[in-house]
């Protein structure tokens, strides 16, 4: 298991991260195997059940002893760029969060493109929700969440369902979020030897996902979609993210429509730091704070 001070950890990182030029068959698996080396080993007490969402939709409880604490359930969206990821890379982080949250999480294997490209993604997200909701899980328990790009599903999600006049959750939480497709500010530049996410990655995000689609659609960029009537969220960001600047915009574009939003800088931390929990306290003291933000409604 990877143990390594602080400061050794992004080099290390670095290190591990797949070529994104390699077939797309081969960079999941290498993504997967990344994810897997920082992830940690698997507690025994993590249960894992599988439902169908619909024929193509597969979704996960997972569930710890802690979560017998609450009956909120945590609506979890998984990274890898909307081109890899799955719930089985990203268990260990779903165990963390239930055991911060007191709660279950039901986290979704959405479509990945390049084979589905927007707005699979964001279809899967609102059919995880009525899912959720069809089951008789009213939406004051269900609290949405994801990290990179499933804190963007998280938000276009939330979009689409008020659009179409839905009952929303009360709350959101976003982990390092996608929220701006043309990758703009200058942290892009700024933060790349401070980052172990890179601007050709964020330029294949963008050619995977979307293919010809306008990267200003505010259903793909949050950014520049209408804000207004969302529920209160929790983001947070590392300062040597690249794309902290596009946070940051979105985070004051949201306060001005009035939409209640607690948001944490996190001084010297890297893209989605707290997948990193097994290495660096940071990690572990990011995803501990969601216990409070959730008690807070």
């Amino acid at each position: 298991m990877i143990r390594e001070a602080p400061e050794d950890i992004l080099t290390i990182i670095r290190s591990f991260v797949p070529d994104t030029r390699k077939p797309i068959a081969t960079v999941r698996q290498d993504f997967a195997a990344f994810y897997h080396e920082f992830q940690g080993e698997i507690a025994g007490d993590i249960r894992q059940d599988r439902f169908a969402i619909r024929e193509d939709l597969t979704g996960y409880w997972i569930s710890v002893p802690e979560s017998k604490a609450t009956d909120r359930v945590i609506l979890f969206f998984h990274s890898g760029g909307f081109t890899a990821g799955s719930t089985n890379d990203h268990l260990g982080f779903c165990a963390r969060l239930a055991r911060a949250a007191r709660a279950s999480v039901f986290s979704v294997d959405y479509r990945l493109a390049p084979e589905h490209v927007f707005p699979a993604a964001v279809h899967d997200a609102m059919d995880a929700y009525r899912f959720l909701l069809s089951n008789g899980i009213s939406a004051r328990r269900i609290v949405p969440a994801g990290i990179a790009a499933g804190g963007n599903l998280v938000v276009t999600m939330l979009i689409g369902l008020r659009d179409e006049g839905a009952v929303l959750p009360q709350a959101a939480i976003c982990f390092s979020p996608i929220v701006d497709l043309l990758f703009t500010g200058e942290s892009v530049q700024q933060n790349t030897d401070k980052d172990w996410l890179t601007p050709a990655r964020l330029a294949s995000i963008k050619s995977g996902y979307l293919a010809a689609h306008d990267p200003a659609d505010p259903a793909a960029s949050p950014t520049y979609a209408q804000l207004r009537g969302l529920p209160r969220m929790y983001i947070q960001a590392g300062s040597h993210e690249l794309l902290f600047d596009s946070i940051s915009a979105f985070v004051d574009k949201a306060r001005w429509a009035g939409v209640p939003v607690k948001y944490e800088v996190w001084e010297g931390m890297f893209h989605c730091w707290q997948l990193f929990a097994e290495q660096i306290p940071e990690g572990r003291e990011a995803i501990a704070g969601i216990g409070p933000f959730m008690q807070s409604f």
